[in-house]
């Protein structure tokens, strides 16, 4: 049986106009500023009217470390909120926006997929309202003036040695990641090492998915560190002044994108961290908005539970004051075959036992995520190749772990497949099981925060610094930034920092290659192993097979 491309349900989607989706959440068309007809932008003074109101629900979806056999936490992410509709509940979805560099990489689109999406699909994939061009060039804008600075006197006696502020653009383009600029002579400034990251590593994407308003956003942006004088004090954005234009460019990207489901249920799709290099999370005045208008708000957090989910119960919610009532991890059948062993091209050939040989990186991420505080609801997410008998195991074994785990059938039928994980997510979040309480408390010193996640998130021996990494964290400390979270930049497909290290592997060490201080985002960057923060394009990018048909349509997003 032959199923339609995700692109080809997206097309033919029956959108309702944006205004009627904002109606269903009391949103007037006054408090929206539409980009065409089926998307729009939720103004701030909206955002304002709502603060004193009741919070909803939280609910928070994460997953197993993916597997080339494919989880599908957002498309289950899209298929909870339509299925909580459906059961009569008033929910809607929150999540990231999609980068252009994944999306002509190897990861493809982020809207969802089969008859569980967010649309208009090929919009969110890729220039959408523009928010990440946005960001791109306030960051460029700072890159711009601190060189400028440089070159017109140096007032502030930056160190060019030490300018720490590096270049973005929103693409995989590894040639970029050590670059050399100023050169041509004496009118193009002083030459030095530089480099570029993709442009959601950005701090300034941090710092616009947690602030609560544009005030904060400034505050944020000044505090950015982006490079040290010889005596080792540090330069702010704020000392360069370009905390207030920056501010302007981004003053309509603060502000949360309306779209919906193929059902027609409302849906905030608002920034978009990585979640290996950053915290991994739609933006707070999304979610905190949506909390105001809806009785279940489900969002998601990136990658596996040992990095986004991780990242959201340790600074999302910290920073934000949230507490989610659920958390619905997600899993599949053929990833658990592959964590136990199989090949991707043997996937579709029963095979019960190494499902059961799989199940700990499962059981793993549902142990870390109860030490949160928080009831876990396993949703096996359901491909047509899984059997009664490799279900079976997957939910003996969910039990036996103290948690339930529900099939769910979203990708193919939409709501109406995940009515039975929407109807157990409602109850275990009405019964206010949680607990909620982040697994370090703020005081604790920045080498220990590295270590508690390293020991008790990823089970390593230990987190592996050397004295000049200790000596940074200690400096930081002495400066007045101890206080704050550590977000950890690692490899999303293992436990540990090896990506071919499945399953739920103990006695490995965790190498951190350096430590940057994000003074804006509020939290200390830790990069472990080889991760990149520029990823590079694979041997056959996407974007190869992505272009227009005769009918002027998309074809190749995924």
């Amino acid at each position: 049986m032959s199923y339609k491309s995700d692109i080809e349900i997206a097309r033919g989607a029956s959108k309702a106009l944006i205004q009627d989706i904002g109606a269903k959440i009391g949103i007037e068309s006054k408090d929206l500023l539409p980009y065409g007809h089926d998307k729009a932008k939720v103004s701030q003074s909206f955002i304002n009217s709502v603060q004193d109101r009741k919070n909803g629900k939280l609910i928070l979806v994460t997953a197993i470390n993916p597997t080339p056999a494919g989880e599908g936490k957002t498309t289950t992410t899209v298929g909870l909120g339509d299925g909580l509709n459906r059961i009569g509940k008033k929910a809607m979805v929150c999540i990231r926006e999609a980068s252009l560099g994944p999306n002509f990489g190897m990861k493809g689109g982020a809207a969802g997929g089969g008859y569980a999406q967010i649309v208009p699909m090929e919009d969110m994939n890729l220039h959408f309202t523009g928010d990440f061009h946005a960001i791109t060039s306030a960051h460029s804008l700072l890159s711009a003036m601190i060189d400028n600075h440089i070159y017109w006197g140096n007032e502030l006696d930056i160190d060019t040695r030490r300018v720490v502020w590096r270049r973005v653009v929103d693409m995989n383009d590894r040639a970029l990641r050590q670059i050399t600029t100023s050169l041509g002579g004496v009118s193009n400034g002083f030459p030095r090492e530089a480099g570029f990251d993709i442009t959601v590593a950005s701090e300034v994407m941090a710092i616009l998915c947690l602030a609560k308003d544009l005030t904060d956003l400034q505050k944020r942006l000044g505090d950015m560190i982006v490079a040290y004088r010889r005596d080792r004090s540090p330069v702010f954005a704020r000392d360069i002044k370009a905390d207030g234009a920056m501010t302007v460019l981004l003053k309509d990207a603060m502000q949360p994108n309306l779209v919906q489901t193929l059902e027609n249920n409302p849906a905030f799709v608002h920034g978009g961290p990585f979640a290996n290099i950053a915290h991994g999370c739609n933006s707070v005045i999304a979610t905190t908005t949506a909390l105001k208008l809806c009785d279940y708000v489900v969002t998601e957090a990136g990658f596996g539970a040992d990095l986004g989910a991780e990242k959201f119960l340790n600074i999302k919610c910290r920073k934000a004051g949230l507490a989610p009532s659920a958390v619905v991890l997600v899993a599949t059948v053929r990833a658990m075959k592959m964590n136990g062993g199989v090949a991707k091209a043997d996937l579709g050939v029963e095979n019960v036992d190494a499902v059961k040989a799989g199940c700990p990186n499962l059981g793993r991420h549902i142990e870390n995520l109860k030490s949160f505080g928080v009831p876990v609801v396993v949703a096996i997410n359901h491909f047509v190749t899984d059997t009664e008998a490799e279900v079976q195991a997957v939910k003996d074994f969910v039990a036996g772990q103290g948690s339930e785990a529900i099939v769910s059938q979203h990708w193919e039928f939409g709501g109406k497949g995940a009515e039975a994980l929407a109807t157990r997510v409602a109850e275990v979040a009405d019964a206010d099981m949680a607990n909620f309480a982040p697994i370090y408390a703020d005081e604790m010193p920045l080498a220990e925060k590295i270590q508690t996640i390293c020991k008790r998130i990823y089970r390593a021996d230990e987190a592996l610094m050397d004295q000049k990494i200790r000596n940074q964290l200690k400096d930081w400390e002495a400066q007045g930034y101890g206080h704050l979270p550590v977000c950890m930049a690692k490899t999303q497909y293992s436990f540990s920092t090896d990506p071919n290290l499945r399953g739920a592997p103990i006695g490995h060490s965790v190498p951190v290659r350096e430590v940057r201080l994000s003074a804006g985002a509020g939290f200390i960057v830790a990069v472990c192993g080889e991760i990149m923060t520029m990823p590079g394009l694979p041997r056959k990018p996407a974007a190869e097979t992505i272009m227009l048909n005769d009918a002027g349509e998309i074809e190749g997003l995924f």
